[in-house]
């Protein structure tokens, strides 16, 4: 069987149109399926309009969380109650297409264990999105050595792959990369994003900023070499205006350097705060690691 995991978050107007579009897709093919809706938090009707759809269709299922624990909280959520041979993420807004998911499982028929979604473009969004985005991704590509420059949330993952995913203890999980990063027999599907019918995105610039910093510290070490490399560089820089001193000081040379001194204890202030933060903010993931609280906290199920 094939389970479907939608993350839902204030989509009241796509749910019908997603439920009906997958279901008729599915059985068209006559492929065994569930399509599990994980509402996470939403402030709408969302999970109404979930319960209505599991009414019509007991293949339609729901998963209702307490307040919104985020979308990776949802997928993980959704592969947990997931019953399928193998998983299927997928958008609700159904800018990945559904019928990729037909094709996705035949690959895996095939002997494919993860069948990772890939993007051909990435449909209509901002110049400055887009280059944020091409940073981020260039910057976790570097940091993991994994090419994640098209990836994205909408793969296919065999019952195997899901299974390593949630015996993952940790709580702050980068999906995208963790999918990557457990191995298995893989392959890349391409696929052109497509055009949100209804709705609008709940991505703000600020989410998008949270959501690569969270998903970068949490999968990857690297900013805090960045303490490291500010070190070297007030080393040489302390190391040449000392030489610097020292000559004027022997040719008799030397000047009063107040402007100097300014300038080099706010260079100094700026990396020892720099470096600070970035380790403070690896000690509260560490912290938030310890308390061992759940991912997310499920209220109501349906079917």
């Amino acid at each position: 069987m094939l389970s479907i995991v939608t993350p839902a978050y204030n989509e009241e107007q796509m749910i019908h149109k997603t439920a009906q579009t997958i279901s008729s897709l599915m059985e068209a093919e006559n492929i065994e399926y569930e399509v599990i809706f994980v509402n996470d938090g939403s402030k709408d009707k969302t999970w109404e309009k979930i319960c209505e759809e599991g009414e019509s269709n007991t293949k339609i299922r729901g998963v209702c969380f307490s307040r919104n624990f985020g979308k990776e909280s949802a997928m993980f959520a959704g592969m947990a109650e997931a019953k399928g041979d193998c998983v299927v993420i997928i958008d609700c807004d159904l800018q990945h297409p559904p019928k990729k998911i037909v094709e996705m499982y035949r690959l895996w028929e095939q002997g494919y264990e993860i069948v990772e979604g890939v993007k051909a473009s990435r449909g209509k969004e901002s110049g400055m999105h887009a280059f944020a985005a091409k940073c981020f991704y260039s910057l976790i590509s570097n940091a993991t050595n994994i090419d994640m420059s098209h990836a994205s949330d909408f793969k296919l993952l065999d019952r195997k792959a899901v299974n390593v995913l949630l015996n993952m203890p940790e709580k702050n999980a980068f999906f995208r990369a963790l999918s990557s990063w457990v191995g298995f027999k893989s392959i890349q599907i391409e696929y052109d994003v497509q055009e949100r019918e209804a709705g609008e995105s709940k991505w703000s610039t600020k989410s998008l900023i949270k959501y690569a910093i969270t998903n970068i510290t949490s999968f990857t070490s690297a900013p805090m070499q960045l303490v490291t490399i500010l070190g070297v560089v007030m080393f040489v820089v302390t190391a040449l205006f000392a030489v610097i001193s020292l000559v004027q000081k022997f040719l008799g040379q030397s000047l009063d350097g107040f402007t100097t001194v300014i300038i080099l204890q706010c260079f100094t202030g700026s990396v020892i705060m720099i470096s600070l933060g970035i380790i403070g903010y690896y000690i509260a993931k560490i912290y938030d690691e310890i308390k061992g609280r759940p991912r997310y906290i499920i209220s109501e199920r349906k079917n």
